[in-house]
């Protein structure tokens, strides 16, 4: 039940990230979240299947912490590739 914080905390990272990352248009608003709480659920189920209990700092840690390294630099790299994707179309097609 408490994997539903990591959830909530992930996705919150991802919405942070969402507008920190610039060319937000290339992009849906929904995917940095998404990310993000994919990424913190994981590393909570990851950390509790190991053994770590909620008593732990490093359970607690690891959802603040995951979703923020994954979700910054996915976002980053999908943003320059989308970029880099439409210009190509646009060379391709004659626009530019």
């Amino acid at each position: 039940m408490q994997i539903i914080l990591a959830l909530v905390v992930g996705a919150a990272i991802g919405a942070g990230i969402h507008f920190l990352v610039p060319d937000r248009y290339t992009r849906g608003v929904a995917f940095a979240p998404v990310l993000g709480a994919a990424s913190a659920s994981v590393a909570w189920a990851v950390m509790t299947w190991a053994g770590i209990g909620t008593d732990s700092v490093w359970l607690w840690l690891s959802m603040l912490i995951v979703p923020p390294v994954v979700t910054y630099p996915v976002t980053l790299v999908m943003a320059r590739r989308r970029i880099e994707h439409d210009a190509r179309e646009r060379v391709e097609l004659g626009i530019a």
